[in-house]
């Protein structure tokens, strides 16, 4: 099965102009790299909204941002027996930036951290 790919905006333009001019779906599909069903969904969404964006997704936003998420990993790998209290101060003092909440990426990180110390040591 090939990877799953998002389809651009320009690419759904073209497939929404495909299906106008009465091109079958199943070509589309295979013109653009997709399943059919992805195809259908859009002409679906086309047709009940009149647009092809993409909506809005919920979920939590991110807390760090992807340097800042390196800048965690770094700390963690250097220093193994380091807190997430202490990463997340030693963060702050570096990048001067705030933040709030504990990042569920530092307990990942370290967690696995862990686990790899952990599988080191026989």
């Amino acid at each position: 099965m090939p990877p799953r790919r998002k389809l651009s905006n320009l690419d759904r333009g073209r497939a929404i102009g495909w299906l106008q001019d009465g091109v079958a779906a199943r070509q589309m599909a295979q013109r653009l790299a997709v399943a059919p069903s992805v195809i259908i969904r859009l002409k679906q969404r086309f047709h009940a909204t009149g647009r092809v964006q993409e909506r809005q997704r919920s979920g939590r936003p991110r807390v760090t941002t992807q340097r800042e998420d390196r800048f965690i990993q770094r700390q963690a790998m250097q220093q193994r027996m380091a807190t997430a209290n202490n990463i997340r101060q030693r963060l702050q003092a570096t990048t001067n930036s705030v933040v709030v909440r504990r990042s569920k990426t530092a307990y990942t990180t370290l967690a696995c951290v862990q686990g790899v110390q952990s599988k080191e040591q026989p």
